[in-house]
């Protein structure tokens, strides 16, 4: 590798922490674990270069906090920060401070991160880069009320509120009809400013039946922008992803590659540098962004295993400043996969679980990975996300896949704790997974069945 960092602090924890070490490693390089008291024993902890505490279970007194992550990286001589998934690693700001402090931060620049990472000003750059959008503005809401109502009016009902700092589900309303505007509006501008410390509020169409549809892409320092596949992520539970596959089931190769070429060459025209995603809505054969994660995905494994390719080496040689080898005819798509995103939680409530894990019994076999940072013995913590494992399965088509995900979450037991094993096992079993092209309300008409 060409000489940019050889030590890499990692500011995340989990399995993801794990991941990112093991990339790192395998290129050679040192890692430092920036740790919260409860993750001490953590096995990215365990086998880290550098292992340092930076403040107890609170998030925001440990992986939320700016100037604890960037003591430890000088105290620890770290040249470079991956932030991994959630916690800081879009913040624009933290970014940036990173970037003052001298060091590399592992994902795109700081001022991309703050142009996507505003909704309204990502849907403008966007448009201006020639990806369709959802129909709707890309300007904020006018004060005046009537102005309001028209512009509603305008999209036609039903549209969604969706607050412009917004990401992972929260921060949107579904609006019917004129009746329920102002209030909705109300309540997601105050969620809004709580969550992202961001009031602004934006209106769109509201899609009835989309699937959602992602792009991967990545990018280097020096012009070359390569989408790497298409992952279906429709699935979800209050906006949150539940089970992801890859390739989208149902939608023709010539209409991904169409978008995706098109996804690859807006990173060109806003230099865009990293591992990145586009979401898109698809509905009735068309192609709608709603929003551009600007970092590794949870569900980054399902491309790895229909690419080949191992999307955190490629984010760590990118950021070190090295020229992708890689071209877009060298990507191609071999057979199909899944991920189960395996939660400490309880089955029919989803209320969380923590405590020690007595028993776990991993499946495997061919085509069968586990991304986890538990074994027996371990400890789910309270204060943190609740997913413990990545559970994926790859075969040489979609039936064959599914097949090995069926016997591989029979196989994959959990003692000590509540999860959502059995629902994952209900699910695979369902029509409209075994068919295929499920949109983002099928789950919850599921569960709610149930």
């Amino acid at each position: 590798m060409s000489a940019g960092f050889d030590t890499v602090l990692i500011a995340n924890r989990g399995e993801i922490a794990l991941r990112i070490q093991r990339a790192c490693r395998a290129l050679g390089l040192r890692t430092v674990a920036a740790y919260a008291e409860p993750d001490r024993e953590a096995p990215h902890v365990r086998h880290a270069d550098i292992a340092l505490c930076i403040g107890p279970a609170a998030a925001q007194r440990s992986y939320l906090d700016p100037t604890a992550i960037l003591l430890a990286a000088e105290a620890s001589g770290a040249q470079a920060i991956h932030p991994g998934y959630g916690f800081l690693s879009e913040n624009a700001g933290f970014a940036r401070s990173v970037e003052e402090a001298g060091l590399v931060f592992i994902g795109p620049r700081s001022e991309t991160i703050a142009l996507m990472g505003d909704k309204i000003t990502a849907k403008r750059a966007m448009r201006a880069a020639g990806i369709p959008c959802v129909p709707g503005p890309d300007t904020g809401l006018p004060d005046d009320p009537v102005a309001l109502h028209a512009l509603a009016e305008t999209i036609g009902y039903p549209v969604i509120a969706k607050a412009a700092g917004g990401g992972g589900g929260r921060g949107m309303r579904v609006v019917a009809g004129p009746e329920e505007l102002d209030a909705a509006l109300a309540v997601t501008r105050a969620e809004a400013a709580r969550a992202f410390g961001n009031p602004e509020v934006y209106l769109e169409k509201f899609l009835r039946h989309p699937r959602h549809v992602e792009i991967q892409v990545l990018a280097d320092a020096h012009g070359t922008a390569l989408w790497l596949g298409a992952r279906d992520c429709s699935l979800q539970r209050r906006h949150q992803k539940v089970l992801e596959e890859a390739p989208p089931p149902g939608i023709a190769a010539d209409a991904i590659a169409a978008i995706g070429e098109r996804c690859a060459a807006a990173c060109r025209d806003i230099g865009y540098r990293g591992l990145g995603t586009f979401e898109l809505l698809y509905e009735d054969g068309a192609f709608y962004f709603i929003e551009m994660n600007t970092r590794v995905q949870v569900e980054h494994t399902v491309t790895e295993m229909v690419t080949g390719l191992d999307l955190v080496q490629l984010q760590l040689r990118v950021a070190r400043g090295e020229k992708l080898a890689l071209r877009q005819d060298d990507i191609a798509v071999q057979g199909h996969a899944f991920e189960c995103r395996i939660n400490a939680e309880h089955p029919q409530s989803f209320v969380a679980s923590p405590g020690r894990v007595t028993g776990w019994v991993q499946p495997g076999g061919p085509g069968i990975r586990v991304d986890t940072h538990m074994a027996a013995g371990s400890v789910v913590p309270p204060y943190y996300d609740s997913m413990i494992a990545k559970l994926i399965a790859h075969g040489a088509d979609r039936s064959a896949a599914l097949a090995r995900l069926r016997v591989a979450l029979d196989e994959m037991q959990v003692e000590g704790i509540h999860t959502n094993l059995a629902l994952h096992r209900r699910l695979v079993r369902t029509d409209f997974v075994a068919g295929g092209g499920a949109d983002i309300h099928a789950l919850e008409q599921f569960l709610a069945s149930a």
